[in-house]
């Protein structure tokens, strides 16, 4: 497995999560299995949204065969239980009782990341973060039974705002190959609409979820990532707007190789759906390969736009050109260029200026960026 930490709260995570929607309607023994098989893929990190009481029975129930230190969760804040059905809730004493609730039958003393539930409107989020909502969360963090902050959104403005609270340590986002290349929106329903995706000319990453990506980056917020999959939408031939289905392991390696992305937090109903999703560690650099599907898509225009895919390689002087890339795009958004990103730069093993404008990186890459350009922009901007 591979591990990666989590922005600012140095947590180690397992890049490849699970997301709680596979435990509902399962028994006991289901919920077991997966935990099961979760845990013995060297899977750590588990996100729990559910506000259901008996997927909170099952999976604590499960997990405390394990040390507390072999499992980090995500549990959230503000959903709760209401009739038989899930509800997110804003009234604070529902989301007191529902988050002891959590504890108590996920038999946890502390969350790794306490995640604020669903925010994707502007109001909601002026009401959590100048209320009783995030001074609750605050507290928490302060006696340690919640050790980071988190919140999730499937709205990039609502993102840029958690960002610059500067009290949210992880923010669980909805990534995707798809989903990048639409603009911020307060109806999350517009996701899982075919009309959306239908002849739509998709014209590379949109600029604000781009830049949402290198801020988070820079900040030291780290993105877990939900609907990896769009919803099973892009493992399908027929429903993927690109209409080539991407496999799996494109999938988690086009969220993998965002700026700030710590975990992808899949949604699996069986522990095999789990093994399909952790086949990806193993998978060559070819099966992970995501950018034909893109760069060949009808009504597609990614031109100019490095998406780090690394189809550069290889170069004549083992620049690692994606890495110089991906800490140039981090760079050009700032005023100043921060120290921490000078010298993770600096410590690659060769630099910008050692590009001799051989050509072969162009060649290779299927989104025509202009790799030679933007070594000497990296030079300019770097030193070397």
């Amino acid at each position: 497995m591979e591990y990666r930490i989590l922005g600012r709260a140095g947590i180690k995570v397992s890049a490849i999560g699970i997301g709680g929607e596979g435990f509902e309607n399962k028994s006991y023994e289901d919920c077991e299995a997966i935990i099961d098989c979760a845990i013995n893929e060297d899977i750590n990190f588990i996100d729990i949204y559910n506000s259901n009481p008996e997927v909170r029975s099952n999976v604590g129930k499960a997990l405390s065969k394990y040390p507390r230190s072999g499992f980090v969760i995500e549990g959230h804040l503000c959903s709760t239980w209401d009739n038989g059905q899930y509800r997110r809730t804003r009234d604070f004493n529902e989301v007191v009782n529902a988050f002891k609730d959590f504890l108590n039958r996920m038999q946890l003393d502390y969350v790794d990341v306490g995640m604020i539930h669903y925010v994707d409107d502007q109001k909601d989020f002026d009401h959590i973060f100048h209320g009783e909502i995030i001074e609750y969360a605050q507290e928490l963090k302060e006696k340690g039974v919640i050790k980071s902050l988190g919140i999730s959104t499937h709205n990039t403005d609502i993102a840029f705002r958690a960002v610059e609270t500067g009290i949210i340590d992880v923010i669980l986002f909805s990534i995707n190959a798809a989903y990048d290349m639409l603009p911020a929106s307060e109806d999350v329903n517009i996701l899982f609409e075919e009309s959306t995706f239908k002849n739509r000319t998709y014209k590379g990453i949109d600029p604000k979820r781009d830049k949402l990506y290198h801020t988070c980056e820079n900040a030291g917020v780290a993105l877990t990532v939900m609907k990896g999959y769009a919803a099973g939408v892009l493992l399908s031939d027929q429903e993927s707007p690109f209409e080539k289905a991407l496999t799996t392991a494109q999938c988690l390696h086009y969220c993998l190789t965002r700026p700030a992305v710590a975990s992808v937090m899949v949604g699996v109903s069986d522990p095999k759906q789990i093994l399909a999703a952790t086949a990806y560690v193993t998978a060559s650099n070819k099966e992970k390969d995501y950018s034909k599907v893109l760069a060949n898509a009808p009504r597609s225009s990614f031109g100019g736009h490095c998406m780090y895919c690394g189809h550069c390689a290889p170069c004549s002087k083992k620049i690692d050109i994606a890495s110089v890339n991906k800490y140039l795009d981090l760079a050009l958004i700032q005023k100043d260029v921060p120290e921490t990103l000078k010298n993770h730069y600096a410590l690659l093993e060769h630099h910008a200026n050692e590009c001799v404008e051989c050509g072969l990186c162009m060649k290779n890459c299927p989104f025509n960026v202009d790799i030679i350009n933007k070594m000497k922009q990296a030079v300019k901007l770097f030193g070397k």
